[in-house]
């Protein structure tokens, strides 16, 4: 469907705000590449498939690289869970193959079965501060996330915990209803160089594809944090 044929005022709004006003105010500009790592992993967050299909070959037109993607939209199964990524992980398939690119990407893996505790247990440390060495002692479900969460997927390749702490952002935001971990992970990021500023600019990067009560929301957290 042809939304400026059919809705062409509602378009004229929609792409002045995310082309010009929003993505050109001053002082809220971010790196393309880490702008569309973060828009699409806002789209994941609140669902958005149909913007996703649309935002991800521009994503791609600008130079982010499918393994960058791959581990987004991989990474999104720790806060979003399985139901809701692995429609995105088709979509994600179905554009990259069309688009040439032969699957599967080169493998990402630094972890394996023996030492994923203990490598997530680090990235954990790393990101939280060294108290988390020690957090999966505290029950089955603080051993799965420091495995599971951490160790399968932020030791992964392609991207560098800076990145992946802000895409844990973007999920946390958009989905919503999940404030307490977003302020952690506000402050997570912030362990790890992603200042304040930085995710004021991200939130207002991903705002038009969450609406002002969740970017308003996430706003709040980073000042908790």
């Amino acid at each position: 469907m042809d939304y400026h044929e059919t809705d062409p005022e509602f378009m004229k709004i929609i792409e002045h705000f995310t082309m010009e006003e929003g993505l050109k105010e001053p002082g809220q500009e971010l790196p393309e590449e880490t702008r569309y790592l973060a828009i699409l992993a806002t789209l994941l967050g609140c669902q958005g498939i149909e913007v996703y299909r649309e935002m991800l070959p521009k994503a791609l037109d600008s130079g982010l690289d499918p393994v960058m993607v791959k581990e987004m939209v991989y990474q999104g199964t720790d806060y979003l869970g399985l139901g809701r990524v692995m429609p995105f992980l088709a979509a994600t398939n179905d554009i990259l193959t069309a688009r040439g690119v032969k699957l599967p990407l080169p493998a990402q893996a630094t972890t394996d079965r023996k030492d994923r505790l203990e490598k997530g247990a680090e990235a954990q440390a790393e990101i939280f501060g060294e108290h988390m060495k020690e957090a999966w002692k505290a029950g089955h479900i603080n051993r799965w996330l420091a495995a599971n969460c951490f160790g399968d997927y932020y030791t992964r390749g392609g991207l560098d915990l800076r990145q992946r702490e802000m895409i844990t952002f973007c999920f946390l935001a958009a989905q919503g209803g999940c404030e307490p971990q977003l302020t952690a992970h506000a402050r997570g990021n912030m362990n790890l160089g992603n200042d304040r500023d930085f995710l004021i600019r991200v939130v207002s990067q991903c705002l038009p594809y969450i609406g002002y009560p969740r970017s308003l929301n996430a706003v709040n957290c980073i000042g908790k944090a």
